[in-house]
């Protein structure tokens, strides 16, 4: 009876095959909506619904790292895959291949995604380098085969054969092109002699342009030391890399006109600068000669003496205000010496001396009084306390017949309590002490 029931392995292990052996679940496209999608390092777990149902999809690292764009949630996509059951939850899900926006293709989908990233980090609107305006060498980044470097070569040949352009050939198409063209923007960067960088391509669909929409790109661009000049594709293209670059050019040709100025132009704004140079230095030499006439012909090359008269006559002025100045400065001193003098004599010292004298002849005085005064008053409080102090002493009252009695250890007995019967008590008496024992003690009552 138990050979009748299937473990849980058993029935999951038998629906599976089911799945993987449906011809119509080899290959299924499906559309859906994005949901629950959050970007993992290495395989994507998220869900595809519409609005009546959800299915689970994984897309591996190898399928995932193909697609042009970012996947984002409730993004509507287009999705090729199989439908198979994940044998550990039970699940049925979708393994998808590839995947791509609904309406709107991958690649604008990516190029306007990258657009915006790049945007809001400022890598568009960063300084532009200038242009160097006399390159004398320029690389040129492109296909060896194609006519971008025949055009520019051609066009800078013409207009400025002094400028030596350098091909760094890349491959521009394909999947492998933009690592090839960020390689050879680091070479013109590391050789570090080359004025300008120009970076093109022919036209072409977005497919065949895309190499120079790639982030990698883009960056390389920014981060060049050289000014970059993009022309990719024709005039109504714009790229990511027209965008980063210092100057986009609409043609190849217009890259290089914009790269190098006509040489012949260039001659004849030297010439006409030389000539500017020779002029400005023949009215400067007139101006300078018209000054040295006009500075030979002064009064004073031709009376040298007349240059000292000003200075003579201000030194006269100044000796007198200096005369005049010391004679008022000694007239001041004078004065303030007499009158030192004449105070000194009003406030000699000997008069101020004899007056200190007798001033201190008075207070001697009175001071002699006062310490009289002080010691009488203070020999008399003194005898008063003596009397005082007799009145209240004990050997008063004991010259009156009374005595004090003591214990054997010299403690005062004031009550009968403080002795008991056969006690030897000492009686103090005025002139000496006398031994006695306790026979009796009678407590008299109150």
């Amino acid at each position: 009876m138990d050979n009748d029931y299937l473990t849980v392995t058993d029935l999951t292990n038998y629906i599976k095959k089911k799945f993987d052996r449906d011809p119509y679940l080899g290959k299924v496209y499906l559309t859906g909506e994005i949901s629950n999608f959050r970007l993992r390092p290495v395989h994507q777990y998220f869900s595809l619904k519409d609005d009546n149902a959800k299915i689970s999809a994984i897309m591996f690292k190898s399928a995932f790292s193909k697609i042009k764009f970012k996947p984002e949630e409730g993004m509507k996509v287009l999705v090729t895959g199989r439908i198979s059951l994940y044998e550990a939850t039970g699940n049925y899900q979708i393994y998808i291949e590839s995947m791509e926006p609904d309406g709107v293709g991958a690649l604008y989908q990516a190029y306007e995604q990258l657009k915006k990233k790049l945007s809001a980090e400022g890598l568009f609107n960063a300084p532009k380098r200038t242009l160097e305006k006399y390159p004398k060498k320029i690389a040129v980044v492109t296909s060896p085969s194609g006519a971008v470097i025949r055009d520019i070569i051609t066009t800078a040949r013409r207009r400025y054969p002094i400028a030596q352009i350098v091909l760094y050939p890349a491959v521009v198409q394909g999947t492998a092109a933009a690592e090839d063209i960020v390689r050879q923007i680091k070479r013109v960067n590391q050789k570090g002699d080359y004025d300008t960088l120009i970076i093109g391509r022919g036209g072409g669909s977005i497919e065949d342009l895309w190499p120079f929409n790639e982030e990698i790109v883009a960056r390389e661009i920014a981060n060049s030391n050289i000014p970059v000049i993009s022309s990719v594709g024709h005039e109504t293209d714009t790229t990511i890399a027209d965008l980063v670059a210092d100057v986009r050019a609409a043609t190849p040709t217009a890259a290089a006109e914009l790269a190098v100025p006509v040489l012949t132009d260039v001659i004849t704004d030297i010439k006409n600068n030389e000539i500017r140079i020779v002029n400005a230095y023949k009215n400067k030499i007139i101006q300078l000669q018209q000054r040295l006439n006009k500075i030979t012909s002064s009064y004073i090359f031709k009376q040298p003496e007349r240059l000292y008269d000003s200075y003579v006559q201000r030194i006269d002025m100044l000796n007198e205000r200096l005369n005049n100045a010391l004679q008022q400065s000694i007239n001041s001193a004078d004065k303030r010496i007499n009158d030192l003098i004449y105070n000194l004599k009003i406030n000699s010292p000997k008069n101020r001396i004899n007056e200190q004298k007798q001033i201190l002849k008075v207070e001697q005085k009175q001071l002699l009084r006062n310490i009289s005064l002080l010691l009488e008053n203070k020999d008399n409080k003194v005898k008063q306390l003596i009397s005082s102090l007799d009145h209240l002493s004990p050997l008063k009252v004991m010259s009156r017949g009374f005595s004090y009695t003591t214990d054997s250890n010299g403690n005062v007995i004031k009550k009968i309590s403080d002795v008991k019967k056969d006690d030897e008590i000492q009686l103090k008496l005025i002139d000496g002490t006398a031994k006695a024992t306790v026979n009796e003690i009678t407590k008299e009552s109150k």
